[in-house]
């Protein structure tokens, strides 16, 4: 089971991916696009180019976990990211928000006490 907790450091693929991709493509996007060691306990998302869906990439200290949740209908109204960067970060909360179709930039939550580095 994979938990997402407020230390974990969260990184996000802007631009969209091929899903036909498996753990290993998945592991080569990460280091090749993205510019990060997929074992480094990172948490890494991507989304297909309709936006219909997204995949969960996490190393555990034994192995990969893979997790995709594909929306049955509709399309997921944000995704994180500013022109030209090809990578984007996100809290905890903010990753809750956007696996539930959420738009994190409109909720309510309490500012960070103290921000936790990443």
């Amino acid at each position: 089971m994979i938990q997402i907790t407020p230390h974990m450091r969260i990184l996000v693929a802007v631009e969209a991916i091929d899903f036909r991709k498996g753990i290993d493509g998945l592991v080569r996007v990460c280091r090749d696009t993205m510019g990060s060691d997929p074992f480094s306990g990172y948490m890494f998302v991507f989304r297909n180019r309709k936006m219909t869906a997204i995949m969960v990439l996490v190393y555990d200290g034994q192995g990969f976990w893979l997790c995709k949740k594909r929306l049955s209908q509709g399309r997921f109204q944000y995704w994180p990211g500013k022109g030209g960067d090809t990578v984007g970060r996100l809290a905890a909360h903010e990753l809750q928000m956007l696996i539930w179709n959420g738009d994190p930039r409109g909720a309510c939550t309490p500012p960070f006490w103290k921000r936790i580095p990443t």
